[in-house]
């Protein structure tokens, strides 16, 4: 019996809807609810990678948190450690709220339009994915029996990144009234209600360690507040970091009716307000644009210079022209872009869902990374993980190029850091911090932070992605080259020869994988088989350069210290590198010493214990074999042509059986390499949790902001999973794996300065050239050319099929080598103690 629904149909979508209905290109609410605010203000968020804000009502309340977000623009504090050791992170980083400029609160005959009471005849709530714009279309029957039509729209936009829009209509429907609109620039702390009482989704608990810490003392320090002809400008620096803020508000009128307006401005809170004898049928229209610049030493003045700028500009050109060149932008990025799922409409929304926050999250990051969440929450602090590199930056690679080579560059400019990082842990080379906003390493808990040496291999494998699709040479040369040199120095004086004859193997201890269930264990498989690819990327990339330009070559020498014998013994590592095995189980252990423990029996664990990590110490979860995520299996996946197929199947039965799920990184991979070794109706089932991570708030933290790694993993699964596409060694292959309820799966690649159609049909693959130079592709190990004339390659099935799931109980009671017995438990509280 499988623990999903196993037909035709596919599994079900876990959304409700009746409030949410499919439509294929908006997430649309048909009913106002108060019980999951937290959760609807993160799907409604609209950004840019710049600029973010929450999708809190437009009235201001009810709130879960209020949020508005600029990538980067942080605060620092002091970490402070129960016990001191040297090494440890000395300061936090965590996002700040930046200044509220949604608030738009509507009055009429003096009351107030607030959606958790208000009488609602009609009520829609629309992003729409196309146009990259958030709607909310209501009737509202005032206590008086006067129904009044209100219309909002909220952009922020993707060509001018400073910059957003927001539109508040209002028509009274039955009879005259006096209408007052008061519009707000609001500075808040932590993105704290001024209406405290109000209900609304509480989330997790404040002791999740996934969300940010509150900030005790005041943030943002004043630094001017001006009305300005009735354009408010207000400008803040933090009190630590010393980072600095302007925002700057217009505001448009237009009705026919008769009016006035007047500006209040203060440190904090600034208004705009309307006033309108309204009559029926007639409506009233204000636009509000708004400038937000920030900067790490730049003066609040001279960003409020900016903002005046950015709103003048604004002003000449008109909103209409912004609107328009938003929708111009965004049918740029779905024709590049988009996934089509066909024969799952419901699917098919969650996915471009999905891929709209990867644009939301970073398009116009521009010179910073992408943070975990994006702009549209506070969660992990608004820090940048290795989540960026593998699993975001292969969707930009592959669709919108110059975004992954920012993200790309913003790494380089860490690399100062880095190296520091390195000589504070007395190692060569450079040590990116495990998370981060400026740089510095931010992790607290050095076991599952700072031992994730793996981020360095992840750099360097998306590094040597990204030129591997797209062909940048310039950015290898410039910037790429000097991470891999840095990085594979960290590796090879991190590790340790051991064995007779000057070393047989290269060992790498003390570290921890992905998988933040173990943590600092020896010759972890995935660090190692990701430092032996960095290692050889390293070399090779050497090598090229020293032959296609030597005179810089030479001057890369001078300035790294290098030559081509340090090369070489990149080289002499990476094949010596452990990489560990079990020939008694026929697996690849996690780590060397991972088959010594014993199993967590995971069907035997109460729902009401999970995630683990909110229920257990972490070090009764580090005796036991379990994984927060497939750690092993994502090797099996990156690294997939180190593998056999019988490898990859026993590995991902064996780990498949002990991984929770509990990150939302794991499904996606689990997704892929299920599809690829044949448990397709599991990996349908993965796909659907990795789609609805947010949608549905599976994790129970979608309150704290949009899971974009999960998104970017969505893409993969997707693509690499059911569209069966793998790229090594400069070779495309597709193996596809459609799933039984789908009729067709489609999506475009720009491989090279070619941009590839893909449509997976059950019957064949078609390969069509939209752009660019032929292309040689590879289809279950037969070479097609793309040139001209679209390609039909016939296919006679979509790999192997496996019914089922792996068995939990398939490995216990067999002997490990010293002769005991695999066995499985739940820890649990004694009588004695409970």
């Amino acid at each position: 019996m499988t623990p999903f629904a196993d037909d035709e149909a596919g599994p079900p979508s876990p959304l409700d809807r009746v409030r949410f209905p499919a439509a294929p290109w908006r997430l649309v609410e048909t009913s106002f609810a108060t019980h999951d605010l937290g959760t609807t203000e993160t799907l409604f968020a609209v950004g840019n990678g710049y600029l973010g804000i929450r999708g809190s009502t437009t009235e201001g309340r009810p709130s879960h948190a209020h949020g508005a977000y600029v990538n980067g623009f942080h605060e620092t504090w002091p970490i402070r450690h129960p016990e001191e050791a040297f090494g440890f992170a000395e300061v936090g980083q965590t996002i700040v709220n930046v200044p509220d400029a949604t608030v738009m609160r509507l009055y009429v005959d003096d009351e107030p339009l607030v959606l958790g009471v208000a009488d609602l005849v009609e009520y829609e709530r629309a992003l729409d994915l196309a146009a990259g714009l958030l709607t909310t279309e209501l009737v509202w029957r005032t206590p008086s029996g006067n129904r009044v039509q209100v219309r909002s729209r909220r952009m922020v936009s993707m060509a001018s990144r400073h910059l957003a829009v927001m539109t508040l209509e209002v028509t009274l429907l039955d009879c005259p009234a006096p209408v007052v609109v008061s519009s707000h620039v609001v500075n808040r702390q932590d993105g704290a209600d001024e209406y405290a009482d109000q209900p609304g989704d509480e989330g997790p608990a404040r002791d999740d360690p996934r969300r940010a810490p509150t900030l005790g003392d005041r943030v943002l320090e004043p630094q001017l507040a001006s009305d300005e002809a009735g354009r408010i400008v207000l400008g803040y620096r933090c009190a630590r970091s010393r980072m600095t803020l302007a925002v700057a508000a217009d505001h448009d009128v237009r009705t026919p009716d008769d009016h006035d307006a007047g500006t209040e401005v203060g440190p904090d809170d600034a208004k705009h307000v309307v006033r309108v004898r309204a009559q029926p049928h007639r409506t009233l229209t204000i636009t509000k644009t708004v400038s937000y610049h920030t900067a790490r030493t730049v003066p609040a003045r001279e960003l409020a210079d900016r903002c005046r700028r950015t709103l003048d500009r604004v002003r000449g050109e008109g909103v209409e022209a912004q609107l328009a060149q938003q929708r111009a932008w965004f049918d740029a990025y779905w024709h590049r872009s988009d996934v089509q799922v066909e024969g799952d409409p419901e699917a098919q929304q969650a996915v471009r869902w999905n891929l709209f926050q990867l644009a939301q999250a970073a398009a116009r990051a521009d010179g910073d990374g992408i943070p975990a969440k994006g702009v549209t929450g506070s969660g992990y602090e608004g820090h940048y993980f290795w989540d960026t590199e593998i699993y975001v930056l292969p969707f930009f690679a592959y669709t919108t190029p110059q975004v992954a080579r920012n993200a790309l560059r913003f790494r380089y400019t860490m690399l100062p850091a880095a190296r520091r990082r390195a000589r504070e842990l007395t190692q060569d080379g450079a040590l990116f911090p495990w998370r981060t906003i400026n740089g510095e390493e931010a992790s607290a808990y050095y076991a599952a932070g700072t031992a994730q040496y793996h981020i360095d291999a992840d750099v360097a494998h998306a590094v040597g992605t990204y030129v591997e699709v797209t062909g940048d040479e310039e950015f290898m040369d410039r910037e790429g080259l000097e991470i891999l040199v840095e990085t594979a120095r960290m590796w090879t004086d991190l590790g340790f020869w051991r064995g007779n004859g000057g070393g047989d193997s290269f060992h790498i201890h003390g570290v921890t994988g992905p998988d933040e269930y173990t943590t600092v264990v020896n010759d972890n498989l995935f660090t190692n088989v990701m430092a032996r690819s960095n290692l050889r990327r390293a070399a090779r990339a050497v090598r090229d350069v020293a032959a296609r330009r030597p005179e810089w070559f030479a001057q890369l020498c001078a300035r790294l210290d290098l030559d081509l014998q340090e090369a070489a013994e990149w080289t002499r590592v990476a094949d010596a590198l452990a990489v560990p095995y079990d020939p008694h189980l026929g697996i690849h252990p996690q780590d060397s010493q991972f088959h010594e423990r014993e199993v967590w029996d995971l069907a035997g664990t109460p729902p009401d214990k999970r995630p683990l990590f909110l229920h257990y110490h972490p070090l009764v979860i580090y005796r036991f074999q379990v994984l927060k995520q497939a750690d092993v299996v994502l090797a099996l996946f990156l690294q997939g042509a180190d593998f056999t197929p019988e490898q990859k199947r026993a590995d991902f039965e064996y780990y498949d059986t002990i991984t929770t799920g509990d990150s939302t990184l794991s499904a996606v991979v689990q997704s892929i390499v299920a599809a690829e070794v044949g448990y397709q109706d599991l990996a349908l089932h993965y796909f659907h949790r990795s789609l609805y991570v947010d949608l549905a708030d599976l994790h129970g933290n979608a309150s704290d902001g949009v899971h974009v790694a999960s998104a970017g993993g969505v893409w993969s699964a997707l693509v690499c999973g059911f569209g069966g596409m793998r790229h090594h060694d400069g070779v495309l292959t597709f193996d596809p794996r459609l799933p039984a309820s789908w009729d067709a799966l489609g999506f475009r690649l720009a491989v090279r300065g070619s941009r590839l159609r893909v449509r997976l049909r059950r019957d064949a693959l078609e390969l069509a050239l939209e752009d660019g130079p032929p292309l040689t592709v590879q289809v279950r190990g037969a070479p097609v050319e793309v040139g001209d004339e679209p390609v039909v390659v016939p296919l006679t099935d979509q790999g192997p099929r496996i019914e089922g799931v792996p068995d939990p109980k398939a490995r216990l009671g067999t002997r490990r080598p010293d002769g005991t017995v695999v066995t499985a438990s739940v820890p649990h509280e004694t009588g004695r103690n409970a």
